[in-house]
């Protein structure tokens, strides 16, 4: 196996100059989403399984519509389909390129559509380990990177990066993210709150490939919270590509008390 060193080199007017760790960092991210783009749409059906510290668990059933905007970040709508007390609850994500994505979740039980404030963003997801803003596209504009070191995880050699948020309304000061070498695929993620402390880690497997363009996604995803013993897991299933989705019919505030 090809074993990635970090001695880059830039040739410029005749003298070399060391690749700094923060260039290093964004290119493998950069890589990272030239890989993950042309897709265009795309949805998918999840089981979201909730743990509480003693083992206890309750499931959920949702489904994901995601497209792509190269202009500007991706627009995604998440919506649940059980259990029955929260069944047609949604959230519709506009992701931006630099600006603090837009989002809002709609509320059948009240009929209400609720913009998220920019500040409550870090806050949990309707019960999950997952905040608000895990769920929007972590856009390349989006962070300051660093790379760290070259690791092995899992059986494969991995790129160790650093990723600092932008957003000053982040519940995160930095993330270490895990990416693989060959396929340049997230494989861990760990979140340092605002005190600078471990909080959570998402770990990701069950890749596979899809279309002829070769899209990895993932079968599932754990997010496990180390100060309250928590965890979220999710099951994905049953990616399409290519649906057909549209922005102004299916991206909509309106669009949310329509879903089904």
């Amino acid at each position: 196996m090809v074993q990635w060193r970090w001695f880059w080199v830039v040739l410029l007017a005749g003298g070399a100059f060391a690749v700094t760790p923060e260039d290093q960092g964004r290119e493998i991210f950069a890589e990272l989403d030239r890989r993950n783009s042309g897709y265009q749409d795309y949805q998918v059906n999840l089981r979201m399984v909730l743990r509480n510290a003693a083992g206890d668990f309750s499931e959920r059933l949702l489904r994901i519509r995601q497209l792509e905007v190269p202009s500007d970040g991706d627009k995604l709508l998440l919506v649940f389909d059980t259990p029955k007390a929260i069944r047609g609850t949604a959230l519709l994500s506009y992701g931006h390129k630099t600006e603090p994505d837009d989002q809002w979740l709609y509320l059948p039980a009240i009929k209400r559509v609720k913009k998220i404030a920019s500040k409550n963003k870090s806050g949990p997801f309707l019960g999950s380990e997952f905040a608000f803003e895990d769920l929007a596209n972590p856009e390349l504009e989006k962070y300051d990177y660093r790379y760290v070191r070259d690791e092995e995880y899992e059986g494969r050699d991995c790129f160790v990066v650093e990723r600092f948020p932008r957003d000053r309304y982040s519940g995160y000061t930095r993330q270490v993210v895990w990416v693989d070498q060959i396929e340049y695929r997230v494989e861990k993620i760990e979140y340092y709150d605002r005190k600078l402390s471990l909080l959570k880690t998402l770990t990701v497997g069950g890749y596979e490939a899809y279309t002829r363009a070769g899209y990895w996604k993932p079968a599932r995803m754990s997010m496990l919270n180390h100060q309250t013993g928590k965890s979220t897991e999710l099951h994905w299933g049953d990616y399409r590509f290519g649906t057909g989705l549209m922005e102004d019919r299916d991206f909509t505030t309106n669009s949310l008390k329509r879903v089904r």
